[in-house]
């Protein structure tokens, strides 16, 4: 059984587990135990310079005072040489005080020597609970190795009802990067293509003019006029203004950058909306504030690097800048609002899933058009990330197997999970997991908890993930 972050989970999966010891033959009732259980699995040396904090979590909150005593075993690591942890570890053995009233504990793993490598495995394992009821069971071993991470739970918050962060895990490293959602404008890519994208988790989209010169656009043209009533969300037929959902780099609202500048036209943007300031009722959110108005830009090449200019729409000069490739991220990230280039996503190897608003394409009758959906799950794309789901009748989550992949089934496109593991009515769905193969090709399974804090906030997902 694998034990999750949250008290309430954690308490209904032990209930589950000993039903059937819990009543005597005289109906006496008896408590459930106490049990302690490492949040994650394993941890991979390379993926932190010198610190990781390795944390441990109760199935309860405590009530009185204890210890907990964790085992060390090492493989080609010496303590005080090669690392060493807050506590000290004494005669191979850390002991963690257990305080009143928490709902968890922690400990650091110091790295300390370069020679650490591939051949390294430091094991740490709960060998001892001095607590009323304290039982080991779950996941009571850690390692520290140069594998990819074996699972555990993950809480990658996108921070409450307004969902103002992007969140981006790395599964491998059991690493989250967060960046506020409209932080950014426009990513370059960094791959062999001239592709610029425009960012959908803020409702922004793109429509080409006739014009080659950015400072005769005006906002009085008849060709703006026309188009921006249809170029915002929810408005039917406004997905040809939005970047393609599935990712492909060939689909961005805005088209492949010409070598040739003249081939390249004026761009007229909405720059889609500010991020919601205010509480919504439980269980809802506020994603959208006010508009953020409209620009106008236009994108050429000078040898390997974008050149973007970019204005107001009424204004009569432009602002330039030069935006180098990356071939170590998908996209260099610019703000104009900022004007200055800004870090959104890892580089394209490291990271794996991201929860995000995200601009979506539905049918609105026997057409189509753009919708806004919170709660949304992309796949790193252009980091061959690929994931398909799993229906509970043709195997449970907990017995599902390497030898159970379908290989067939992997889909590259970036919403291959999108909203499909979630209702924003009922919760979380039950009845479906998720495989997915890495930036590195380890393969995962999934399985989603919930998308709302303890007391209902949206915005607060949680899931559980294991090596295959």
């Amino acid at each position: 059984m694998k034990l999750i972050k949250h008290t309430k989970q954690v308490a209904i999966m032990l209930c589950v587990m000993l039903f059937a010891l819990s009543c005597s033959d005289d109906e006496t009732i008896l408590s459930d135990p106490f049990v302690v259980a490492f949040e994650n699995l394993s941890a991979n040396l390379t993926s932190f310079e010198s610190q990781n904090t390795v944390n441990l979590v109760y199935s309860e909150t405590t009530n009185q005072t204890g210890t907990i005593t964790l085992n060390i075993a090492e493989t080609n690591a010496v303590y005080g040489i090669d690392y060493t942890t807050s506590p000290a570890a004494m005669n191979n053995e850390i002991v963690l005080d257990i305080g009143s009233g928490e709902m968890n504990t922690s400990f650091t793993f110091n790295k300390i020597s370069a020679a650490i490598d591939e051949n390294t495995l430091i094991e740490f394992e709960i060998t001892n609970i001095a607590y009323s009821d304290g039982t080991i069971q779950g996941n009571s071993i850690f390692q520290f190795n140069s594998s990819a991470s074996l699972g555990g739970s993950l809480v990658p918050t996108t921070g409450g009802p307004n969902q103002q962060d992007q969140v981006f895990v790395d599964l491998s490293n059991n690493k989250i990067t967060t960046a506020r959602r409209d932080s950014w404008d426009l990513g370059f890519y960094g791959g062999d293509d001239f592709r610029v994208a425009i960012n959908n988790s803020i409702y922004m989209f793109a429509a080409a003019l006739s014009s080659t010169d950015i400072d005769a656009v005006t906002a009085s043209d008849t060709q703006i006029a026309n188009l921006q009533p249809q170029m915002n969300i929810g408005q039917v037929g406004a997905d040809v203004y939005a970047d393609g959902v599935t990712g492909d780099i060939g689909t961005t609202a805005i088209s492949e950058i010409s070598a040739t500048a003249t081939n390249n036209p004026v761009y007229l943007i909405n720059m889609g909306y500010e991020v919601g300031t205010n509480t919504p009722e439980v269980g809802s959110v506020d994603i959208s504030n006010s508009p953020r108005g409209w620009k106008k830009i236009r994108v050429l090449r000078s040898g390997d690097n974008y050149v973007l200019q970019y204005a107001d729409l009424d204004a009569t000069t432009h602002q330039e800048v030069t935006i180098s490739k990356n071939s170590a991220f998908n996209f260099t990230f610019f703000s104009m609002e900022n004007n200055q280039i800004v870090d959104v996503q890892p580089e394209k190897d490291k990271w794996d899933l991201g929860f995000t608003v995200f601009t979506n394409v539905i049918a609105f009758g026997p057409e189509f058009g753009a919708y806004g959906f919170s709660d949304f799950i992309i796949t790193n794309r252009n980091g061959n990330v690929s994931s398909y789901s799993v229906a509970t009748d043709v195997s449970t989550y907990e017995d599902f197997s390497i030898a159970d992949i379908d290989t067939s089934s992997f889909d590259l496109s970036q919403n291959s999970i999108g909203s499909s593991w979630r209702s924003v009515f009922t919760g979380v769905f039950d009845d479906v997991f998720f495989v997915l193969k890495d930036t590195d090709g380890n393969l995962y399974k999934i399985k989603f908890l919930t998308f709302t804090s303890d007391s209902g906030e949206r915005g607060y997902p949680e899931f559980e993930f294991e090596l295959l």
